[in-house]
């Protein structure tokens, strides 16, 4: 059927969560944006890059159903991050996102928590809500190689599938290459491939709809959702290890900085290990509690000992209150 004849053009969205965890905090610690993912603003990207690509007409593109799946860690396992997910939650309520959550699977005491079966519970809402819905693009913004079956059942139901992805990659705070790459498999089969590094890196803030891609910078004071590892991720096993206070030395913007510590040569920590705060909110000179560990590898390296800090807290201070 000729898209141009229909009233509207059905747009669902699925979110694969980690996925997207990951791709935020890459623009918001590791590219130079150093800003995050905005949802509205990748939802009114969606709907007029299905307008151009579908050739009808930016208001017909409706989108009529969202969803964002994701494993998590029970509240009495996340403490004081439970805050942090709520605000989130925030996010995807204002923007009609249905949320879909599955508790993380450990494999032993002390183990990371491991997503299970959020691919799978993805795949099926995804296929029968296109039958029920009657989707006429259906965007999933995923990567993995474990959806092309989902495409190819899509596809027998006519809806067309749109896949928003990234291709990254950056030095981590031990110095070792993470990369996120797309699979090739998975690209191949969709009728839109939309590889959005490409598209952010090549156009920027000159086209059009890229422009509200990213949150605009705050104040501190104003509401920001937190969207950090500490406040997603599974809670680590907790270290009966020495906590220290001490006050911030140096902030970097690429998601790192060092807390003052005279007897250790000061200690380096990674955005990663804050517990109630983004990074974005720490300034010179506040104060926070943490524990600490030797980094043996750099320890070896620089031929003098170093050390990390395993866990960071920022402690209340003078009307301040830690956390968002």
């Amino acid at each position: 059927m000729d898209k141009k004849l229909l009233d509207v053009l059905r747009i669902g969205i699925f979110y694969d969560g980690y996925y997207f965890y990951k791709i935020s905090n890459y623009y918001k610690y590791e590219h130079e944006k150093k800003s995050r993912i905005s949802i509205s603003g990748l939802h009114e990207f969606i709907r007029r890059e299905v307008a151009n690509l579908s050739g009808v007409d930016f208001r017909k593109c409706q989108i009529i159903d969202a969803h964002y799946f994701k494993g998590r860690s029970l509240a009495k396992d996340l403490g004081e991050k439970v805050q942090s997910e709520r605000v989130f939650e925030d996010i995807l309520m204002r923007e009609n996102i249905v949320s879909h959550y599955l508790p993380l699977r450990y494999a032993g005491e002390g183990s990371v928590g491991q997503e299970k079966g959020i691919d799978v519970w993805l795949a099926l809402e995804a296929y029968e809500l296109a039958i029920y819905k009657h989707f006429d693009i259906l965007v999933l913004i995923a990567g993995d190689g474990d959806y092309v079956p989902l495409v190819r059942k899509l596809h027998t139901l006519g809806t067309q599938v749109m896949l928003i992805c990234w291709d990254f990659s950056y030095h981590n705070e031990n110095g070792d290459i993470v990369e996120t790459k797309t699979s090739r498999h998975l690209l191949s089969e969709v009728f839109f491939p939309v590889q959005m590094n490409q598209k952010i890196d090549q156009n920027g803030s000159d086209n059009e709809y890229l422009k509200d891609l990213f949150v605009p910078e705050r104040p501190p004071h104003e509401l920001t959702y937190n969207f950090s590892p500490a406040a997603v991720r599974s809670q680590e096993q907790s270290e009966q290890t020495e906590e220290f206070i001490s006050t911030i030395y140096n902030i970097n913007p690429n998601g790192y900085g060092f807390i003052r510590d005279n007897e250790k040569n000061n200690i380096f920590f990674h955005y990663s290990r804050l517990t109630n705060c983004d990074f974005s909110e720490l300034k010179y000179g506040m104060k926070v509690k943490y524990t600490a560990e030797k980094d043996e590898e750099r320890s070896k390296r620089e031929d003098t000992p170093v050390y990390r800090a395993t866990r960071v807290t920022l402690v209340e201070e003078d009307g301040f209150q830690g956390g968002i």
